[in-house]
């Protein structure tokens, strides 16, 4: 039995009911969970495994908030060189192995004045800025569930610390954005910009599933800050002790409160 038929099988007898994908630095989010099976990104058929630094690129079967949950550490990104199927296979794996609520995360830089390094955003729409051609619509999509952007706002008010219900701009990367860029995706009405988590709700929406989406704010984008933007900072920020365990308790009430939201 090849490494990915042991693991589906026992993805297959556990029952996942939701999913959740970890984004730069928010892997050891997962670190102190009973699992029950995982395996690497490059056993998996159709996976690439990352080159990012903060995506260990493993998948793992966890229980977290009384559910079974299938976690992504890691993703696969169209600056890597993957084309888009390649980038939303972990949703479509998800969706294969019968989760009908998948739950995304990502770092990204804030453009909204009240985020700050270490806060937290639910996403309610995107901008899906992935061509050329993108900038000259500036179309919001919304294929997040309501319901679960007011969940994740109510949970996090009840913990102590609101969030904002925000807009994503999604691009492809890999280099940061431009202060003109950023001043033009603020006009658009983007909230926050990072370089992942657009194609992979439109495709979890398109499956079926219902999304949620929380961004890790590591950054004051290009130009709102005197900072030089670099990947070390995001990774710092996005594993600093308060905020893994800020998103931690969200998430894990999150999926606690799952099967009254489905």
């Amino acid at each position: 039995m090849t490494p990915f038929a042991a693991f589906e099988s026992a993805a297959r007898s556990i029952s996942p009911q939701a999913a959740v994908i970890l984004g730069s630095g928010l892997g050891p989010v997962v670190d102190a969970l009973k699992c029950h099976a995982a395996i690497e990104f490059q056993d998996v058929p159709g996976f690439a495994a990352p080159t990012v630094q903060g995506h260990a690129g493993r998948v793992m079967l966890v229980e977290w908030g009384g559910v079974h949950v299938l976690a992504f550490r890691g993703r696969m990104h169209f600056y890597e060189g993957h084309d888009w199927p390649t980038c939303t296979g972990t949703v479509r794996l998800a969706a294969k192995l019968g989760v009908k609520t998948i739950l995304l995360t990502n770092a990204a830089g804030g453009i909204h004045p009240d985020l700050n390094p270490g806060d937290l955003m639910a996403i309610r729409q995107h901008l899906p800025l992935l061509s050329a051609n993108d900038w000259k619509h500036s179309l919001h999509a919304g294929p997040y569930t309501p319901d679960f952007v007011a969940k994740l706002q109510q949970l996090s008010a009840a913990g102590g610390t609101p969030i904002l219900a925000g807009v994503y701009a999604g691009l492809t990367g890999p280099t940061y954005e431009t202060p003109a860029e950023i001043r033009a995706l603020a006009a658009m009405g983007a909230d926050a910009v990072g370089m992942s988590t657009v194609k992979e709700a439109q495709t979890a929406a398109d499956l079926g599933l219902r999304v949620a989406a929380i961004s890790c704010i590591t950054n004051k984008a290009a130009g709102l800050s005197a900072d030089k933007l670099d990947h070390s900072e995001v990774q710092d920020v996005a594993s600093r002790p308060d905020v893994v365990a800020r998103l931690a308790k969200l998430v894990t009430d999150f999926f606690s409160t799952c099967g009254e939201t489905t």
